[in-house]
């Protein structure tokens, strides 16, 4: 576990520090869900990689994952790429094998589904031309992401209650704060998610939009562990997506601090 969490800080500190706070069983099976996703986007996004090789890869894994001989296949599949992969992606296989008894099925399909989508998104040179194109998008890399994770907070208490489609609005707030917050970064690499005729202004109400569901998602938690890793991410979301609105980018350090103070109590 210990590897895993080192890997989980190397990717992101934003969701290392709620997903560490997490209890035994669930803390495993959500750094296992988060690193095999991260998996896959890393495939889909490696400039060492050429676009029939990333279909190939994303489509195999798709097909992999509901297998019976899922660890070692993918160790198979992935260890040719050694210095073109990173090792989240070259150590897929150890991601699963973390996943508790009880969690692997639903890890693996979800993970299945990403990969299957994601190699379709860049057939398709991720193309965006409408709003539904941008929902679309932000369902294959985040929104299901919303609905694995309320499978994994059922799975640890019987009693929460999530409901699917805020699930999904809140994956997919999170991921157009990042669309917002990267665009000159993707416009320089030749890829636009903004749809048709949109700018800044239409962007910032979609968000808006699945921001304020991702609020009800929030709230109808049940006080515990889901609840208590939801809000940072929701926080720094709408912290950056106001400052974006105001001109802004990127949050400061400090600004980010205080917010996980707050949120984390």
């Amino acid at each position: 576990m210990s590897e895993a969490l080192n890997m989980l800080k190397k990717t992101s500190r934003t969701f290392y520090i709620p997903i560490s706070r997490l209890d035994p069983g669930l803390k495993e099976a959500v750094t296992a869900a988060y690193l095999c996703m991260r998996a896959i986007d890393e495939i889909e996004d490696r400039p060492e990689l050429d676009d029939p090789t990333k279909i190939k890869l994303l489509s195999e894994i798709r097909d992999i994952l509901p297998t019976s001989r899922v660890s070692a296949s993918v160790q198979e599949l992935l260890a040719p790429y050694q210095g073109k992969l990173p090792e989240v992606s070259l150590q897929l296989h150890k991601w699963i094998e973390l996943c508790p008894p009880g969690t692997v099925e639903t890890v693996c399909r979800y993970t299945s589904r990403m990969a299957g989508d994601m190699a379709e998104w860049v057939d398709r040179q991720w193309s965006i031309e409408t709003e539904e194109d941008l929902d679309g998008y932000t369902y294959s890399v985040a929104g299901m992401v919303g609905e694995l994770l309320s499978e994994l907070w059922v799975w640890d208490d019987r009693e929460i209650k999530a409901d699917p489609i805020k699930a999904v609005a809140f994956g997919r707030g999170l991921q157009a704060v990042n669309i917002l917050r990267n665009r000159k970064e993707d416009l320089e690499r030749g890829v636009d998610f903004y749809p048709n005729g949109w700018g800044k202004e239409e962007m910032l109400r979609y968000t808006q939009r699945n921001l304020q569901l991702a609020d009800e998602y929030v709230s109808e938690l049940k006080p515990g562990p889901a609840l208590q890793f939801c809000k940072l991410p929701l926080a720094l979301a709408h912290a950056t997506a106001k400052l974006i609105r105001a001109g802004g980018n990127k949050l400061s350090r400090a600004d980010v601090l205080s917010i996980v103070s707050r949120a984390t109590g």
